[in-house]
């Protein structure tokens, strides 16, 4: 296991002070970035954790905030602040935005070579980001199948693989079928993988604290969306960039 350093990282967005988790990879060059989304609740552990893991796989991963630092164990609380920002694009494209600028300001991150990986609110802002057309080289989400605003999905220019569970009440099939139509409408490279039997946030370990109604942990699922995150990047964002057949390589004898 690499050796990773990590920090908390403080900046505006939405009028808040939120507080992010930045994750480095060991070494001192440019590495590839991934922008890294929670769930409704907001920022926790659990994706602290998923940052790390990105780093020591060689990425420059930030998990950001989406509610100044507060995580929303209250159920309705969450859907007070969520449900609004859910209904805004604007208001999701500026509190990314504002994480993006963190990213691509720190000195090991490669601005040219970043992808969004969301969950549930957080990947929805990933998307937002995609159809403002944003410059990324990947969108993964995870329990995020929004629609968008008619013909801004054109202006996503990268892979979009999207997760969801197959019985998830929040993300229902008609919401699948909106979300894949508008995809195929844009032109986008999309894929969606349905995990047979999971619910809403599947992903995510079970909480303390009361959770609105569909949701549920998937621990085998769970892992397979993980690993399919993974292979995502390591299509789309190789820590280290191809740089074509080695000239030497193939030489024969007395070359």
């Amino acid at each position: 296991m690499t050796t990773i350093t990590t920090r908390t990282v403080e900046y505006p967005a939405d009028g808040l002070t939120m507080i992010g988790h930045l994750a480095l990879p060991a070494g001192v060059d440019r590495r590839p970035a991934v922008l890294l989304g929670p769930e409704g609740m907001g920022l926790s552990d659990v994706e602290r954790r998923r940052a790390d893991a990105l780093a020591e796989l060689g990425y420059v991963a930030l998990a950001f905030d989406l509610h100044g630092g507060r995580y929303l164990g209250d159920p309705e609380e969450m859907l007070a602040r969520c449900l609004p920002l859910l209904a805004d694009p604007e208001r999701m494209r500026g509190i990314g935005h504002a994480a993006l600028d963190v990213l691509r300001t720190e000195p090991r991150t490669d601005p040219d070579r970043i992808a969004a990986v969301g969950y549930g609110t957080g990947g929805a802002v990933g998307l937002e980001l995609g159809r403002g057309g944003v410059s990324l080289r990947a969108i993964g989400t995870v329990n995020a199948l929004t629609t968008g605003r008619p013909g801004e999905s054109a202006r996503i220019r990268c892979p979009v693989w999207a997760g969801v569970g197959s019985e998830d009440p929040i993300m229902p099939p008609a919401q699948r079928n909106a979300f894949t139509a508008e995809m195929q409408a844009a032109g986008v490279d999309w894929r969606l993988a349905v995990y047979g039997g999971a619910l809403h946030a599947f992903h995510h370990p079970p909480v303390g604290h009361p959770v609105v109604p569909g949701v549920g942990y998937h621990p085998r699922h769970a892992q397979r969306a993980w690993r399919d995150v993974v292979d995502l990047l390591a299509e789309c964002l190789p820590v280290t960039e191809d740089l074509g057949p080695d000239p030497g390589k193939h030489a024969g004898p007395g070359h």
